[in-house]
């Protein structure tokens, strides 16, 4: 007698746990292997020889331009180190620069088996894929947590050095929304506003020595390489402030991207089809309603150190449109707008952003936050002129996917998306 219909339902939800729990345990190990220590101090991730940066071979010498790069035949500036913080539109800048870099056939220094190098541990350029010592490169700009001597070693001495920052509230906002169910210490928190929750009391939930808590807590100081727990009154935080405006050279705002593009645009003498861009990872809106009032004054009271760092660039960056000259901005801002617009018209089927359920190519799928398809992405229109069909694959090409057609090894990655797609993550 065959068994009860309940009885094998059992059995098969059973199996699926048990089938579950193997899958869960195999990634853990996997997570903990291919994820260094997050407290990893600098002097372990320094490699081992000379410091000196390297030099371009005899002949390969750039112009070193002027900032303002639309001076008089200034040359495109072409090695760059893009400091790729969380959340902040570098998604965007990134897509930017892997089509110049391959534009022009350029260099990148890659991670090696994952689409980062070995974050939240510093960066050391042996994580680079294939790296030799002596290795020269023209491009770094994947997400790592940033060791400027070990950076400085990759590229040449003239190397243009940018980074993006964002408001601290809106981007402590957005990691919380993002990498929230990747921080267990935000797993207690039950209501549905968790955020909100989270923000009445943060000292309750938090604990800098967690698993993932620096997503929680002054995310640019951490990502910059600084010590994200730091009193905000003590001297070194503005020491480091001043560290990071001595080592770049534009530091972008994602509340004006256009206008930083500009300014990018200016600093490496490059033409305006090389900065157009599509909003690329953006998070479709949240049913909780957006930070105001006082809670945005609690996030950013809670980040206090980004909320110094910002305070900082916001006041240089409009320095810098001042110099610029504000009506030669505006007509900028408004040329790129109207070339993004057209773009726009050309490249992208129903002219918009969709949810992930509605894109059709599997190439245009964005990755997705763990439990959650909330990140947006693209229909590429189906007859584009040629003249305009590869650029608009590559405009709107997500990282992950673009990162492969660049020939870079990111299995760790492909396997975590395999197990994240059979256990329906």
């Amino acid at each position: 007698m065959p068994p009860p219909p309940q009885k094998k339902r059992w059995e098969s939800m059973a199996k699926g746990l048990v089938l579950g729990a193997l899958f869960t345990s195999f990634l853990l190990l996997l997570y903990s292997y291919a994820m260094p220590p997050l407290h990893a101090g600098l002097a372990s991730t320094r490699t081992p020889e000379a410091t000196a940066p390297c030099s371009p071979a005899p002949g390969e010498l750039e112009t070193v331009t002027p900032a303002n790069g639309s001076a008089g035949g200034c040359q495109p500036r072409r090695d760059i180190v893009f400091m790729k913080t969380h959340k902040t539109a570098s998604s965007t800048l990134l897509n930017i620069l892997f089509r110049f870099g391959q534009k022009h056939g350029l260099k990148f220094a890659f991670p090696n088996g994952r689409n980062d190098f070995d974050y939240p541990a510093f960066f050391a350029r042996s994580l680079v894929q294939d790296y030799r010592p002596g290795a020269c490169f023209n491009i770094i700009c994947n997400h790592m947590r940033f060791h400027y001597d070990e950076v400085r070693g990759l590229v040449p001495p003239n190397a243009t050095f940018i980074t993006v920052l964002r408001d601290p509230a809106r981007l402590f906002e957005s990691s919380f929304h993002y990498f929230g169910p990747v921080v267990p210490l935000t797993w207690k928190l039950s209501g549905r506003d968790k955020l909100a929750e989270f923000l009445q009391d943060p000292d309750r939930y938090y604990d800098p020595s967690g698993y993932n808590a620096h997503y929680l807590r002054n995310l640019l100081f951490f990502d910059l390489g600084y010590d994200s727990g730091l009193d905000p009154g003590s001297p070194r935080v503005q020491e480091h402030i001043l560290e990071v405006e001595r080592r770049f050279h534009l530091v972008l705002l994602q509340e004006y991207f256009d206008e930083s593009l500009v300014l990018l645009k200016d600093l490496l003498c490059w033409e305006l089809e090389d900065v157009l861009y599509f909003k690329l990872n953006a998070r479709r809106d949240s049913p909780v309603p957006r930070l105001s009032g006082d809670l945005y004054r609690r996030a950013t009271a809670w980040n206090m150190l980004d909320a110094l760092l910002y305070r900082h660039f916001n006041a240089s960056f409009w320095r810098k449109v001042e110099a610029y000259g504000r009506e030669r901005m505006a007509r900028e801002v408004a040329a790129l707008r109207r070339a993004n617009e057209r773009m726009r018209r050309i490249c992208i089927d129903g002219g918009r952003a969709v949810d992930a359920a509605a894109i059709q190519d599997s190439a245009m799928q964005p990755w997705q936050p763990l439990g959650t398809k909330s990140i947006l992405g693209y229909n590429l229109k189906k007859s584009i002129g040629q003249r305009h069909a590869q650029l608009c694959r590559r405009m709107l090409t997500p990282e992950i996917q673009y990162l492969m057609d660049l020939g870079v090894n990111l299995w760790v990655t492909k396997l975590w998306k395999l197990i994240r797609d059979f256990l329906r993550w």
